[in-house]
């Protein structure tokens, strides 16, 4: 609770742009951490990934912005599968399939 106190403070003493640039780079860490996750959940290590050296795991896993393209081989070489939403601003709930 102290956390989001302090972000909700932090939040009011800069512009609405640093605050939409802070979230956007935030979301991308976040984007990183959950790959080395979904890779370290499977029990793979960076090494094993097939398709992929170790040093291009970390480079993917370490990179602030993916292709879809390789996300997907990525995901692929760790035993997962992908589904892509398209949904009208503002309304979640009626999601488009667009990759399955």
């Amino acid at each position: 609770m102290k956390n989001k106190d302090f972000i909700d403070e932090l939040s009011k003493s800069l512009s609405p742009e640093r605050v939409n640039r802070a979230k956007k780079e935030a979301e991308k860490e976040i984007l990183n951490i959950r790959l080395a996750q979904l890779r370290k959940h499977n029990l793979i290590k960076q090494s094993d990934v097939k398709s992929f050296s170790q040093s291009s795991i970390s480079r993917i896993e370490a990179r602030k912005d993916i292709k879809i393209s390789t996300l997907l081989k990525y995901l692929d070489s760790i035993g997962m599968n992908v589904e892509i939403y398209a949904y009208p601003k503002g309304k979640r709930n009626k999601k488009i399939a667009l990759l399955k």
